[in-house]
């Protein structure tokens, strides 16, 4: 089959390689659509911590946000897998450790990560190998292009929920990428006045186009009072801004990651008595994001700038926005 692989800083190309085979307790879907992301960027160029902490190496076969249809399963699998549309976990626990077996399974120190971690190969190919209890299924009003943006929904709404927001709130969101623009719609969705902070002047324009009225840059941000505030940035001084700015007695909440450490002073914490929430993985997260787009409750349909073909993903990674794409920050690929 084809598969997408990352052979060195810089390096990738499309190669035929050996499909996966259903192990025992697996399923192999035959994948329709999958996402790239910042990871995968940080991947393409050598900057992911995971290698330099020998948690991944090269070759490596990228692609943690997808779609597809089952089309075999291993044995003790359920056979009514087979023909479902579906979409996975990516954080894969080892199931013995005690995080594993009291519910913590997306931080367990032995898990492997779907196209992140441990040699998982991902999901830019045109098959995957998926343990079954990763998958979640996809039903009809959740088209292609949604399940493969349950991932990163996943995380945006697992942010809105430490977040604790209210009916009338009003929270900051830092960084209107994917992740932020998501994290605004679910914000957005649960009642609260949603103001986005950005760098970039066409960043910041799109986000307007999404409904977001209050979105500003750091020079012209109003002086309020932020019931939360969500950094989803990968500015290591954003952190710190997040702390400054948010209420006492409220949340700060950390999703995004900076290349480089970010720094907190932990007495403002502490004096403004603020809650702070870290963020890693969508994996409680999936469900409620798979409802709350089958309902219509949030779209996020208009953040996908393009969708490419698998040939296409090399360029993609090294920063170059194809004929045609549209304003959003996310790139998709047609893999069936």
């Amino acid at each position: 089959m084809r598969a997408f692989v990352i052979t060195g800083p810089g390096e990738a190309s499309v190669q035929d390689v050996a499909p996966p085979a259903a192990a025992a307790g697996e399923v192999v879907v035959s994948v329709a659509r999958a996402g790239v992301c910042g990871t995968d960027v940080e991947f393409f160029t050598g900057g992911m911590q995971y290698l330099h902490e020998g948690f991944a190496e090269y070759p490596m076969r990228i692609g943690h946000e997808w779609m597809g249809t089952v089309t075999a399963v291993g044995d003790g699998v359920d056979r009514r897998w087979l023909g479902r549309r579906v979409t996975g976990d990516t954080m894969l626990g080892c199931g013995e450790c005690r995080r594993c077996r009291t519910g913590y399974q997306w931080v367990c120190e032995f898990r492997a990560e779907i196209g992140i971690r441990g040699g998982r190969a991902g999901a830019l190919a045109e098959q995957v190998a998926v343990p079954a209890t990763a998958l979640h299924e996809l039903p009809d009003d959740v088209d292609d292009a949604l399940g493969a943006l349950v991932e990163p929904g996943g995380n945006a709404y697992r942010s809105v929920q430490a977040a604790a927001l209210h009916p009338g709130d009003r929270a900051l969101v830092l960084g209107p990428g994917t992740i932020g623009l998501l994290v605004a719609m679910f914000a957005r969705a649960a009642g609260a006045e949603v103001h986005v902070m950005g760098r970039s002047p066409r960043a910041i324009d799109f986000a307007k186009t999404l409904g977001f009225a209050h979105a500003w840059d750091a020079d012209s941000l109003p002086a309020l009072p932020w019931d939360a505030v969500i950094d989803a940035s990968n500015a290591p001084s954003l952190p710190a801004m997040a702390l400054e700015l948010v209420e006492p007695g409220k949340r700060v909440v950390y999703v995004g990651l900076a290349g480089s450490p970010s720094l907190i002073d932990t007495r403002a914490l502490a004096l403004k008595d603020v809650t702070a929430v870290g963020i890693l993985s969508a994996s409680p997260g999936l469900r409620p994001t798979i409802d709350a787009y089958a309902s219509g409750i949030v779209d996020p349909r208009p953040l996908i700038a393009a969708t490419v073909g698998i040939d296409e993903v090399a360029a993609v990674l090294s920063g170059d926005r194809p004929v045609g794409s549209g304003l959003g920050p996310k790139y998709q690929v047609a893999i069936a």
